[in-house]
């Protein structure tokens, strides 16, 4: 927090002087260019603080004055009237997926299967975090969960022969539990999988890490939440 106070700071003298005026977009772009090796601006808009604008390139967010002088890097807005994460809350809004586009077939099925609430993870059995959420969705109710075995063998040497053992198991989700849960070593599968596909999809989403959660209206966000969080999640649409 000192660190984003510091910085915010340091941009004042800039923001005192660029008021409420329109941002130079051209100026913004040049400078980032330059200072932040971005290639491409892909959008300038109006913060709740005067003279801040955001600066959205790709799915980063970073801030900016009015005329690219001054940039704020690693920061988030909180709005404090309404406790909430206004960085967050953009960042969820940019990298919001179109949930038709998954392969739901794909995934393992568990969870309240007539559920309205939806919810994908893209999870690895060897993942101390997914193990870690996975024992939060023992105790989520009322909620459809699609699991997609991502392993990363780089971090997980053993990871895909576990998830590829899981896919091809006659109950998937009991085993799935058994793996990350009981630390069972499954036998090697002897089926077909789609963990190649998988793992492109989540290249093309831009997930490198796990578990990643992804909401029915699309919204992505990394890393684990405690059962209740996950359930006020999915449902703050």
């Amino acid at each position: 927090m000192r660190s984003v106070l510091l910085l915010l700071l340091l941009v004042m003298p800039g923001l005192a002087t660029a008021g409420s005026a329109k941002a130079d977009i051209d100026a913004i772009s040049k400078h980032s260019a330059e200072l932040l090796r971005v290639e491409q601006v892909d959008e300038v808009r109006k913060t709740p603080i005067k003279g801040l604008f955001e600066v959205r390139s790709g799915r980063n967010i970073y801030y900016s004055d009015a005329k690219g002088d001054y940039f704020v890097l690693g920061a988030s807005i909180i709005d404090t009237a309404a406790k909430k994460n206004l960085t967050s809350a953009r960042k969820e809004e940019i990298n919001r997926i179109d949930w038709s586009s998954l392969p739901l077939d794909k995934a393992v099925l568990s969870g309240d299967k007539n559920a309205k609430l939806e919810l994908a993870i893209f999870t690895d059995p060897d993942c101390p975090y997914c193990r870690k959420l996975e024992e939060e969705l023992k105790i989520l109710e009322g909620v459809k969960v699609y699991t997609f075995l991502y392993p990363l063998v780089q971090l997980h040497p053993n990871a895909r022969a576990k998830s590829a053992a899981i896919w091809c198991s006659k109950d998937q989700h009991k085993m799935l539990q058994k793996v990350m849960l009981e630390n069972f070593t499954p036998e090697a599968a002897t089926c077909d999988t789609p963990l190649d596909a998988i793992a492109a999809l989540a290249q093309k989403l831009n997930i490198n890490g796990t578990p990643a959660l992804i909401a029915g209206d699309g919204r992505m966000v990394a890393g684990g939440k405690a059962a209740a969080d996950i359930k006020t999640w999915l449902e703050n649409k």
